[in-house]
Parts: C-alpha cells; structure tokens; sequence
C-alpha cells in the first residue's frame, strides 16, 4: 500500500570463498550464482586488488564475511561492490600501515590471512599459524598449506592426499613457493589481525588433530611424531 519494499538479508561466515558466496546468493534468490562467478572474475574496483592472471577471482579474499541487507533489484556487481566496500572500510589506515611495517601490501596481507582462515579452526591456533607462514615465507621454505589444496578440489576433503599435493597449478603451495596467487578464502578481521600480530614462536609445523587443534614443532623429525600420535 505504502510502496515499501522489505530488504533481502543475508550472511556470509569467514572463510566462505567466492564459489560458497555465489551458491548462497543463488539459493537463497538474492542473484543467480553464475552471474556472480562471472562478475567475481575481473572485479577488482580497489588498487590493492592486485590483478594476477592465474588468480581464478579477482574478487576473492575482498568480499568481507557480514550479514547484508540486499535492495530488490540490486545486480551480482552491485552486491561485489557493497561487500568489497566493507572490507575497505574495515581495514583501517593502523592495519595498513603495520602491513607495511612487515613488507607487505594489503594482497599479501589477504593471502596470508585467508590461508590461516582456512587452516585455523580454534582462535588460539590463529597467531601461532600466522607465525609458521610467515617464518617459512622468511627463510624461503615452500609453504605447504593444504589450503591451497583444497581451493584446488571440487569438495573439501578430511585429509590432502599426497596425489592432491602434486596437483599442477600456481595455487599449489607444496609445489610452488611463496604465496599462491591470491587469496583462498575471505578471511574475517581476527585472522588479518593473525597475520599483522603473529604469536612469539618458532614453529615450522603444525598438525591438526581429529577435534581441529593443532600442534605444533619445529623439526621435521619432531612433526613426523606428532602426525603419528594425531592421526
């Protein structure tokens, strides 16, 4: 009678990734999942979205994870731009600039946080996994994060097999070092501040056991034990 019209809401949880924000957006009506792959592909309306041919979506990693309100009408950019342009007001000029003070730019910075997104699933783990990363990353060790293994697969997997760890693609971090070329996931602000407050260790691995709390070594030796006693 008014002419009112009631907004569409939705939520995307830390760690989904453009092919789970697309299926989300499809099933819940908001916008066809295929036209936001598609729009996900070239969007990059921010400079540090560093636009990298073998990146499968410009957009990945910058699409913050936020309950929304979606206007009737509004097309698969229209919502790419509302969330892109949440993350740019949610990293603020102190976390920039203390990317910076660690050498890295805003892409790095996603990178590294969607990697511990994705690897982290207790808040404790969070800064101990930055570390590790960012000490291999130091010392130019391949950062072997079965992350990026999973971004790789049609559908998660409980354990990366060691067939997955040969797949051939620039995303693969066990074949291919420093950091893969993009983000993996859309992280959240705890895991970007991970990232920029990394936990006072010298860790080179971590283990997952069965609940998803990780352990951790600094020789391989001592890892291959605790995969063992895990596992």
């Amino acid at each position: 009678v008014h002419g009112k019209t009631a907004p569409l809401r939705f939520t995307i949880p830390e760690g989904f990734n453009v092919n789970e924000i697309a299926e989300r957006l499809g099933q819940e009506g908001i916008a066809p999942a295929e036209d936001v792959k598609a729009e996900a592909v070239q969007f990059a309306p921010y400079r540090y979205m560093e636009k990298t041919a073998a990146a499968t979506y410009q957009a990945e990693g910058f699409l913050f994870p936020d309950t929304y309100e979606i206007e009737p009408g509004m097309t698969a950019r229209d919502i790419l731009l509302m969330m892109a342009r949440n993350f740019d007001e949610r990293l603020t000029e102190d976390m920039r600039r203390r990317a910076a003070d660690m050498g890295l730019s805003v892409f790095d910075l996603v990178i590294l946080a969607s990697l511990v997104e994705k690897e982290a699933r207790f808040e404790e783990d969070r800064g101990i996994i930055a570390q590790v990363f960012l000490e291999r990353l130091r010392i130019g060790m391949p950062l072997q994060s079965c992350a990026t293994i999973q971004y790789l697969l049609n559908a998660p997997k409980e354990d990366v097999s060691y067939a997955d760890t040969e797949i051939e693609s620039p995303y693969n971090t066990y074949q291919h070092m420093g950091l893969p070329p993009g983000p993996v996931a859309n992280p959240g602000l705890a895991s970007i501040e991970a990232v920029l407050s990394p936990a006072n260790t010298n860790y080179l691995y971590f283990v997952a056991d069965r609940e998803g709390h990780h352990h951790y070594s600094r020789s391989y030796s001592d890892h291959l034990v605790l995969v063992e006693q895990v596992r």
